[in-house]
């Protein structure tokens, strides 16, 4: 429920769908974050099927968020547990084929702030933080923008740590 309504602002904010897009037409972040926000299943589902079917270089970290996001949706414990597993061990093979990119720690830090302490992921949540805070003026603007929107409500990331590329320093 928690992890519902953290997400929800995702959805709110990126305008993705109330800009008269379909999110799951083609892949683009915005669209990706308002589907990890809807915490809806099938939108989740189309997601995955949309990765599975496009090139990207994200493409292991998006689906690896995504099905830990999904996890939570389940009903069977077990069946939450496992498609959790599944997803961090992408997210994480990820990170480590590539530990500087910041979207990736962006991505774990999201789903570490509103793990269950159960599957005890959460060890990486403050480096996490400051590798974002470090990296964040070099990303593209569409993703400061969900970053900085997702700060809004966040208990470890704040807003007045981030710095738009527009931002004097």
């Amino acid at each position: 429920m928690i992890l519902r309504i953290v997400f929800g602002f995702f959805f709110i904010l990126s305008g993705a769908i109330s800009q008269g897009k379909n999110p799951l037409q083609n892949f683009d972040k915005p669209a990706f974050y308002a589907v990890m926000a809807s915490g809806k299943m099938g939108d989740i589902d189309k997601m995955l099927t949309l990765l599975n079917s496009v090139s990207i270089p994200e493409k292991e970290a998006y689906e690896g968020a995504l099905m830990m996001r999904k996890s939570g949706l389940l009903k069977i414990a077990g069946e939450k547990l496992k498609l959790f597993k599944k997803g961090r061990i992408k997210l994480e093979t990820e990170l480590l084929k590539d530990s500087s990119n910041c979207e990736y720690h962006f991505l774990r830090l999201t789903i570490q702030e509103h793990a269950p302490k159960v599957v005890k992921y959460s060890a990486e949540l403050e480096s996490d933080k400051q590798f974002i805070i470090k990296c964040f003026k070099n990303l593209a603007a569409d993703v400061q923008k969900i970053i900085f929107d997702y700060s809004k409500n966040s208990k470890i990331l704040k807003q007045q740590d981030l710095k738009f590329k527009n931002q004097d320093e």
